[in-house]
């Protein structure tokens, strides 16, 4: 089994998304948080805009969806799945004539 731990500060669970395509695990977080502050004349002092967060993991061809487990706590993603079987060379007969 094989373990992946990804810190993502200031995201909720439901801000994580993780997809299985082709033997890639797709995993992004984003947080939409426009928020402003302005002084007492209305200048901008700050303003929070989208974070997002991407990362790509080969996991490989035969892990499926089922086999990938996630959790999420105090910022810390953590994503379990098996390890890929090394394929063996494949034995081939040679017919004699």
């Amino acid at each position: 089994i094989i373990t992946c731990w990804m810190l993502i500060a200031g995201c909720k669970k439901e801000d994580i998304q993780i997809g299985l395509r082709d033997g890639y695990l797709n995993i992004s977080a984003s947080r939409n948080s426009n928020k402003e502050e302005k002084d007492d004349k209305g200048n901008l002092i700050r303003q929070e805009l989208t974070v997002v967060a991407s990362h790509v993991v080969h996991v490989g061809e035969n892990v499926e969806e089922k086999d990938i487990k996630a959790s999420y706590d105090n910022g810390e993603l953590k994503i379990t799945f098996p390890k890929e079987k090394e394929k063996l060379p494949e034995n081939k007969t040679i017919m004699i004539e």
